[in-house]
């Protein structure tokens, strides 16, 4: 993991919710005077974004308080529930709004078409703005990816910041339900029947209910506890390999405790030479190199442990099979 500037999250999520809030307005009053249900499922749908960034910055909020007694491993994982909440808030004022205007167009009685040229003014002003809080976000998913060496699809697989996730994956889910929403407007006006109104709300619903999906899949792994990026568990083992006090590297766990923060136990197998003194000596070295080489380390566990005991073998073969 690469440590990520400190506000540029903040920064992300604070713009897309004002941009969202400007947008959910507009959408609101075109959808009223075109009686659009595709336009309609776009307010609600810029509703739902306005709450959940609202509750990303609770969430970065929260999650930078310091440990205390009562979480002596701190409050990173308040990041996980709350961008959890916020994809909740997704499908349910969202997805479902979605939905219902989708179904209740497609079996009501066909109106009498009214004029949509505020619609489609209001959709091209609404993907102005979503273009520039979807190119934050994007810039900012870009350099990550970049600066881990990573393409954009697997950063975003296994990036442990979901609030940066959560906005790019809504402002794409934006700008995709305006093209929806546009091209159900547009089918409308050209065909006479409101059937292309209610199947762009409904594809607006299934997209939403897609996002909110992936989203709180992703947040409900890091709230289990997900662990640390493969890629730095084996370097991690790769480095205690090479400790010459260690015979060998028994078990390594992580876990993700927070955006940026990792929990490590190791198990190591000693030389039999190494006499207590030098033994604890040596782990408090151990712990110094592994937080030099790995920033994202927040606490450290060492545990000396025989590599024969085959009731440990027996859990680490149940674990990883090998």
């Amino acid at each position: 993991m690469s440590e990520k500037p400190a506000g540029e999250s903040t920064l992300t999520v604070v713009l897309a919710l004002f941009v969202n809030l400007a947008i959910a307005i507009m959408k609101a009053i075109a959808g009223v005077i075109t009686g659009s249900a595709a336009v309609l499922s776009e307010a609600a749908h810029s509703v739902a974004d306005t709450f959940t960034e609202a509750l990303l910055l609770t969430a970065l909020r929260r999650s930078d308080r310091p440990a205390d007694r009562k979480h002596p491993f701190g409050y990173g994982k308040e990041r996980y529930f709350w961008s959890l909440l916020a994809a909740v808030s997704i499908f349910a004022s969202g997805a479902m709004f979605a939905f219902y205007e989708g179904f209740r167009t497609l079996f009501q009685d066909s109106e009498q078409e009214v004029d949509p040229t505020v619609g489609y003014i209001v959709l091209g002003l609404a993907f102005v703005l979503e273009c520039v809080s979807w190119t934050q976000a994007f810039r900012q998913v870009r350099s990550s990816a970049a600066a881990e060496g990573r393409g954009i699809r697997k950063f975003l697989e296994v990036s442990d910041d979901p609030t940066v996730k959560t906005v790019f994956l809504e402002d794409s889910a934006a700008l995709i339900g305006l093209v929806l929403a546009f091209s159900g407007l547009g089918l409308h006006q050209l065909t006479g029947s409101h059937v292309w109104d209610g199947v762009a709300s409904l594809l607006i619903g299934v997209l939403l209910a897609v996002v909110a999906y992936v989203l709180a899949r992703t947040n409900r792994g890091l709230l289990i506890g997900r662990q640390a990026d493969p890629v730095m568990v084996k370097a991690i083992w790769k480095q205690l390999s090479d400790v010459p006090e260690v015979d060998a590297v028994v078990d390594v766990l992580t876990m993700l405790i927070g955006t940026d923060r990792v929990l490590l136990c190791a198990r190591l197998d000693f030389d039999d030479s190494v006499t207590v003194p030098a033994l604890e000596h040596a782990c408090v070295r151990i712990s110094g190199e592994l937080r030099a080489a790995f920033p994202d380390l927040d606490e450290i566990f060492l545990e000396p442990v025989p590599r024969t005991d085959p009731d440990l073998r027996q859990r680490v073969l149940d674990r990883y099979g090998f």
